[in-house]
């Protein structure tokens, strides 16, 4: 039979079965811990519960207990204890928010480990832990469509390595030497530095007509790279960036402002996007319901 298929229909084929698996699979793992509540492997001559789901679905002692911790922690979330048993979303990914769910919170986590990779779910924890999502009790909802500063003040060990041209040492050294406080030179450079960049693009921005196609213009990039160098620009992410993202949804703006403009990670992307996504879902109902 395979060999009568094309190189597509049998690629379809293969696909569909695999992706048919990870989906029994889930739905085996989120059936554990009822299994073991009805003490199955006990009944069936299983040694235990972990020789159970080695036997039956390949799972290994690990992936067991992660399982059976996250029903227990989840008793205080159903809307994320509802995901695991269902099997609609993986343990793997489960794992990654709940160190963070709370009641208040479980709305919004539920709706992002539906549509966000696992790279993205991590990260978006992280931020959480740092402090990115505000300080409240539930993940707060950033303006524009991503947050570029953090919730609340951190301090954080400078543990970025760089080296100074000798030709710098030497200029500071002469200047230190001739009594000047050279901090304070350094800050005021980097002060007029900040200044001339959003000199730079409030003159972009007054001059950005509405423009029907997505292309960013040259120099608004180049100022972007002159602001955040070639790294995403969520505070604490040293991640390159990959995109530029509209943090103003251009659909409705129709411009290139770019004070609106952030370049962002793949992970970052992902979470400015499920952001924008329920914004305009929330539109939406309020439009239906006005």
């Amino acid at each position: 039979m395979n060999n009568k298929m094309t190189d597509s229909q049998f690629y379809s084929t293969h696909k569909k079965y695999g992706k048919n698996a990870l989906e029994w699979r889930r739905k085996f793992i989120g059936m554990l811990p009822e299994a073991y509540r009805r003490r199955i492997h006990e009944k069936k001559n299983y040694g235990s519960i972990f020789e159970y789901a080695a036997k039956i679905c390949g799972l290994s002692g690990r992936q067991v207990r992660e399982v059976l911790n996250l029903e227990k922690r989840f008793k205080e979330t159903p809307q994320l204890h509802e995901l695991l048993v269902s099997g609609e979303v993986s343990s793997n990914k489960l794992s990654r928010v709940a160190p963070i769910a709370t009641k208040e919170n479980e709305e919004e986590l539920a709706q992002k480990v539906k549509i966000l990779s696992k790279n993205a779910i991590e990260t978006m924890t992280r931020d959480f832990k740092n402090g990115n999502f505000g300080s409240g009790n539930g993940l707060s909802k950033p303006k524009n469509g991503v947050e570029l500063t953090p919730g609340r003040k951190l301090k954080q060990k400078f543990n970025h390595q760089f080296q100074l041209s000798e030709k710098v040492q030497e200029k500071l050294q002469e200047l230190h030497q001739k009594g000047h406080d050279v901090n304070e030179i350094l800050l005021e450079l980097m002060k007029k530095r900040e200044s001339e960049i959003q000199e730079e693009k409030e003159q972009i921005a007054q001059n950005s007509p509405a423009k029907s196609s997505r292309h960013i213009p040259v120099k608004i990039k180049k100022v972007l790279r002159k602001e955040f160098g070639c790294k995403c620009a969520v505070p604490g992410c040293n991640k390159p960036s990959v995109v530029l993202h509209h943090t103003g949804r251009f659909a409705l703006t129709k411009q290139h402002n770019p004070h609106f403009i952030a370049p962002l990670c793949k992970a970052h992307h992902e979470i400015a996007h499920s952001i924008d996504l329920k914004a305009s879902q929330k539109q939406r109902y309020n439009h239906h319901n006005f």
